[in-house]
């Protein structure tokens, strides 16, 4: 009897290191007044022998129930839950791992969930079984035709570009530009890619300056190199053009990603085995996404008689891509530092070449060229691009193998 009332002690200090401390008006019994047993069976304090009914004065519901105290702090989210996943996702988002579950008398958090899922009071006329989880978007919805947009108007813009000359030339590239910037948005406003309200504002800046460099800054730094510039300088529309085509292919290999990992989900029976399987998934899809990315940068080449693969062409892409990932799946802060970070470091690098021609400052771009000179103005972009793209791509194996990023479709309110 006593060993039983240890081991009830016990498992509800356990519990209250998760939920805090129990709370009588919850179960409507004293913590110490009842111990809970293995198999979930309320034993009294006096009498190991009679059962908890008998033991128990009538005024009292039942015995300390932990698993009913953390429903009691997750009320909201076991409320609004449409299927155990989502509160297996909810739990882990809020620290609760396969270990703690444990300590509430379940193998995993997924068990947990469904326990504190069918513990809720529905409606008589719901469904009792379970229901799968929300899907990504189709392709049905819109996102597939309008990922074609961004790389269709840049085309556009491309050829006007190379078509005219003078004055109109200029007016035709300001146009384009616009208007693959509007193309761009309206194309990531629906689909896999759909970030959360109010959080591309500072992304969007960065990633708006990052894509004017790789237009103008390879140009505009081999020309400050050389004293200049004394003139208009080239301008590198094969990777603008082959990055503005790459939107459809960046928004196929998220929904695949989506879908994928919704399924994984499923099938997982704890947060480790989900996050073991879905790390090769992110890492596919992301190659996958660099080889469509490196195709269309030798086609575009090719047609249009430029380089035919730029290295920083290819680091922005990946660094685009894992940023805007994260942010549709509810990690906006480390992409928006790094783009940030790495939109300045170009901008400190332009700075440096053209603040070293004033007096007594030549050390000033020491740096950048003996980058360039061993090899080329290409590669500063591709060596910050490159930092910036390793970086989220550690932070999104680590983000992106979690339930609660797949928990609902991304841009899901």
């Amino acid at each position: 009897m006593s060993e039983l009332r240890l081991d009830g002690l016990e498992s509800r200090d356990r519990a209250e290191e998760l939920v805090g401390p129990s709370q009588p008006e919850l179960d409507g019994v004293h913590p110490e007044a009842v111990a809970v047993a293995p198999g979930g069976v309320a034993t009294g304090g006096d009498d190991g022998g009679r059962s908890a009914s008998e033991a128990a004065p009538p005024s009292r519901r039942g015995a300390v129930d932990p698993v009913k105290a953390l429903m009691h702090r997750h009320r909201e989210l076991c409320e609004r839950a449409v299927d155990p996943l989502e509160i297996a996702a909810g739990l882990e988002a809020h620290g609760v791992t396969d270990r703690t579950a444990a300590r509430f008398r379940h193998r995993d958090v997924f068990s947990l969930a469904e326990e504190m899922y069918a513990r809720v009071p529905r409606d008589a006329d719901a469904p009792p079984e379970r229901r799968p989880m929300p899907t990504a978007s189709g392709v049905g919805g819109g996102w597939a035709v309008l990922a074609l947009l961004p790389g269709a108007l840049c085309a556009a813009a491309v050829a006007g570009v190379r078509l005219t000359h003078g004055q109109p030339r200029l007016a035709v590239a300001a146009a384009g530009a616009l208007a693959v910037a509007l193309g761009l948005r309206l194309a990531l406003r629906r689909g896999p890619l759909q970030s959360p309200l109010g959080t591309t504002g500072r992304s969007g800046t960065w990633t708006c300056w990052l894509l004017a460099y790789a237009l103008l800054g390879d140009g505009l730094l081999a020309a400050g190199l050389a004293d200049g510039p004394d003139g208009p300088w080239p301008l590198a529309t094969a990777p603008v053009l082959a990055l503005a085509l790459s939107c459809a292919p960046a928004l196929w290999c998220a929904h695949l990603l989506s879908v994928r990992a919704r399924r994984k989900l499923v099938a997982s029976r704890g947060l480790a085995d989900f996050a073991d399987s879905v790390k090769p998934l992110l890492l596919g899809v992301f190659a996958l996404y660099l080889c469509a990315l490196v195709s269309l940068l030798a086609l575009c080449g090719t047609v249009l008689d430029e380089p035919a693969v730029s290295a920083g062409a290819v680091a922005l892409g990946a660094l685009l891509l894992l940023a805007r990932l994260l942010t549709a799946h509810g990690f906006p802060h480390a992409p928006a530092a790094v783009l940030c970070a790495a939109a300045l470091t170009e901008t400190c690098a332009l700075a440096t070449v053209f603040a070293s021609r004033l007096p007594g400052c030549s050390f000033l771009a020491v740096p950048v060229r003996t980058v360039t000179d061993a090899w080329g103005p290409g590669a500063v972009p591709a060596l910050v691009c490159g930092i910036a793209a390793l970086l989220l791509l550690v932070h999104a194996t680590r983000a992106l193998t979690r339930a609660s990023a797949h928990a609902r479709p991304p841009g899901a309110t």
